[in-house]
């Protein structure tokens, strides 16, 4: 495998997540700051709005107004053009926990996905839904049976959903007709049955990857960032992985592919997702590599 060479593009964060490259920047929200920040290639930041109840998903309406997922009031918030913050959506009787990412179409719908259990505070895990908000504001649950669905992508066709399901040891995906329904769920890679158990503490045990946020490229494969593994891996669809690239004592909760050419690899690196933990220190970054392959499809 190629031995690829790290560096740091900002740092002094608590936990990073949602990177996107949009408009020659890297977009990133900081859960326990509040802030939706922006970054140059040359490391200068930007702060763009302080979300109180926790960003994480970031995504742009075809007019270019930023959506973003509002965590802990399971809200999606609309940033207007004069800079102000609107409910776009509130989620809360369809989700079963925070909101956590989001990728949105090239019609504006959003896919927005939720933890389903309360995570910092111990509870089982369990199966939760996945949401689509379409431009309008209006909201349905478009898929169920879901576990902890996070990082999600739309193929460049625009025919196909592929959602990371953080603890199922697995990557599904779904065809996307053209009013935005969803049909079945089937494996985009599965890496292995899990013990029936409700312990979050087995089923991390349990699993060889823990899928998070990643980053589509135009070969089809995903880098997908490992939350248990300190690791970011390249995997083909299948699940086959191609290529990892090891991040010592930092795990990689999101990615994004970007830069000029495409072929910058953009992850938010934390020694961990503990809450207190991130909370107490300051230590979240983002790290960056170059890659082969430049980025496709959403986001």
């Amino acid at each position: 495998m190629p031995n690829r060479e790290l560096s740091v593009l900002a740092s002094g964060y608590t936990y990073l997540e949602g990177l996107r490259w949009h408009e020659n920047r890297l977009w990133a929200s900081d859960f326990y700051t509040g802030q939706v920040i922006t970054v140059t290639l040359q490391g200068a930041v930007d702060r763009v709005c302080l979300v109180p109840q926790q960003p994480s998903g970031l995504g742009w309406l075809p007019d270019g107004r930023l959506l973003i997922s509002s965590m802990k009031d399971r809200k999606v918030l609309r940033r207007e053009a004069d800079g102000t913050l609107s409910v776009h959506a509130d989620l809360s009787a369809l989700t079963g926990g925070h909101i956590n990412d989001m990728v949105v179409d090239a019609q504006g719908r959003a896919y927005v996905g939720n933890f389903g259990f309360d995570i910092m505070a111990g509870e089982p895990v369990r199966t939760t839904t996945l949401v689509r908000v379409d431009p309008d504001g209006v909201a349905q649950v478009v898929a169920d049976g879901l576990c902890f669905p996070n990082g999600s992508f739309i193929t460049p066709d625009g025919k196909t959903l592929i959602v990371n399901e953080t603890f199922a040891n697995r990557i599904s995906e779904f065809d996307i007709e053209p009013n935005g329904v969803l049909g079945p769920r089937r494996d985009w890679a599965n890496f292995g049955e899990l013990p029936e158990t409700d312990d979050l503490t087995a089923v991390i045990a349990a699993s060889k990857i823990a899928p998070d946020g990643g980053a589509l490229d135009e070969e089809g494969a995903l880098w997908v960032g490992d939350a248990i593994g300190k690791r970011i891996v390249r995997v083909e669809r299948g699940g086959r992985i191609l290529e990892q690239i090891d991040t010592g004592e930092f795990g990689i909760f999101a990615a994004a592919l970007g830069g000029p050419d495409g072929k910058t690899l953009f992850m938010a690196a934390a020694p961990d997702f503990v809450e207190a933990n991130r909370r107490a220190k300051p230590q979240a970054r983002i790290l960056m590599t170059r890659v082969d392959v430049p980025h496709a499809g959403r986001p």
